[in-house]
């Protein structure tokens, strides 16, 4: 049996996930996982870079040793497993963000982690740049793990919305009627303010928990003035990043107001990811919410989002059969093998691109 390998580092930009899976039907087996964390002052680099603050010369270092870092990952995933090299057929890197630019007339999308560096160490067959085609067809690029969502999550019997709380939170709504379109978008940051401050206010890189966060209560004023941000009410297709919301927008709306305090600033940023997923999300009288990403081993995030939805269910997608650390590695996993096999991976309903396409540049081994 084919085994496939995906790698992943989201907007949080704290390491590199790894996952060896195989896909059978609509049941995904994982044969092993491996996490490796940034060393710091890669990470420290780059944020910068996310932020345009590093030159051609430093993001083509970066893309050097990001790449480099995927591969060792890699590596040493297929070490830890045990399964024969020889089995597994490619490997799906998304790369890390820098940039993505959904919109204007240059738009764009930049992962960096050369996935040339990754095929020449593992001598495996390396799949990456998945984001390009869907927005050269006038796509956003992003999210590409509807799809997979509605591959292996869909249901006959239930309304899902699969909610993903990575650095920016995205929402899949996979209907059970027969016909129906999935319909999928990034509905705003879900940890990457959160995290931001937290840095930013404490040299913690997160909030564990949330535990700092429920030291404070919501400043409501504060608020209302970051619900007002012109995406939160953008109709889909739509697509976020960093590049928007970031610690200076952050800081730029905290200076509107006298004397919050920096733990209510916390709460009032998880309040918001709460307030932003749930009011966009689709409701009907059959539907769960299934919840993946970092976001949910924070405690604190996942009580409000439960009361916030009820009586609507919020379960983890380990329910699904897949633990929801793993859902996004998982997905470009299954992103490789669509586009070894020639089937395309984006959902057109989703991103916006004018068909469907066969996604990402293959490297072979």
């Amino acid at each position: 049996m084919d085994t496939w390998i995906g790698l992943m580092s989201g907007t949080s930009m704290d390491g590199i996930d790894a996952v060896l899976v195989s896909f059978q039907g609509k049941s995904v087996r994982t044969h092993a996982t491996h996490s490796s964390v940034y060393p710091e002052d890669l990470r420290k680099r780059l944020v910068l870079a996310s932020q345009n603050q590093a030159t051609p010369d430093e993001v083509g270092e970066l893309d050097t040793l990001v790449g480099t870092l995927f591969a060792n990952t890699a590596e040493a995933l297929i070490c830890k497993s045990g399964v024969e090299r020889s089995s597994i057929r490619a490997i799906g890197s998304h790369g890390q963000t820098l940039r993505h630019q959904p919109s204007g007339p240059g738009r764009f999308s930049l992962q960096i982690g050369n996935p040339s560096i990754i095929a020449e160490k593992t001598c495996v067959t390396t799949v990456g740049d998945f984001r390009s085609r869907d927005m050269a067809a006038g796509g956003q690029g992003a999210p590409l793990v509807p799809a997979f969502h509605q591959h292996f999550f869909g249901s006959d019997t239930e309304d899902r919305c699969i909610l993903n709380l990575g650095g920016i939170a995205n929402i899949t709504w996979i209907p059970s009627e027969r016909g129906s379109p999935v319909t999928g978008f990034d509905t705003g940051p879900a940890n990457a303010l959160m995290d931001a401050w937290c840095q930013d206010q404490t040299g913690r890189p997160y909030d564990e928990n949330g535990q700092w966060a429920e030291e404070g209560i919501v400043d409501q004023a504060l608020l209302s003035d970051m619900l007002t941000d012109a995406y939160f009410e953008r109709p889909a297709p739509k697509s976020t990043g960093k590049e928007k919301f970031n610690l200076r927008w952050v800081k730029t709306l905290v200076r509107r107001h006298n004397n919050v305090r920096p733990e209510d600033v916390q709460r009032t940023l998880l309040q918001l990811s709460v307030i932003t997923a749930t009011r966009q999300m689709p409701q009907s009288p059959a539907m769960v919410v299934y919840a993946c990403g970092g976001g949910t081993r924070n405690r604190l995030l996942m009580k409000e989002l439960t009361q916030s939805l009820s009586p609507i269910r919020v379960l983890s997608t380990a329910e699904l059969g897949l633990d929801p650390q793993w859902v996004e590695p998982t997905a470009f996993a299954w992103l490789a093998q669509q586009a070894m096999e020639r089937i395309p991976g984006n959902l057109p309903e989703v991103t916006g691109a004018k068909g469907p396409r066969i996604l990402g540049a293959v490297y072979p081994a």
